[in-house]
């Protein structure tokens, strides 16, 4: 998260009624308007279980939700990439835009 400039805040939710633990992790880079809702629980063995993750990014309606860790880091390295690639775009087409006003 620091490596892109990206503040963050932790939180756990303990829910009375059920027996699984709730932790919410919140992100961005000038607001913390991106979540991750991490829902778990315990074996018999003691070991963490990852019930379901809920991500939900710059305001979006449904969130995205992924049972696997895997899946999770496959699809925000998909979304930064994509992201990565429209700010090149429109770098790249900035200069363009202003040679043809000044002719």
């Amino acid at each position: 998260m620091r490596n892109n400039d990206l503040t963050y805040k932790k939180e756990y939710i303990r829910p009375m009624m059920t027996p699984e633990h709730v932790y919410v992790f919140r992100f961005g880079k000038h607001k913390l308007n991106n979540r991750v809702i991490i829902r778990y629980s315990h074996t018999w063995t003691g070991r963490l279980k990852i019930n379901e993750i809920d991500v939900r990014l710059h305001h979006q309606h449904h969130p995205r939700i992924f049972k696997t860790e895997k899946d999770l880091i496959l699809y925000l390295t998909e979304h930064l990439e994509k992201k990565k690639a429209r700010k090149r775009e429109e770098q790249s087409d900035v200069p363009e835009e202003k040679m043809n006003a000044k002719e």
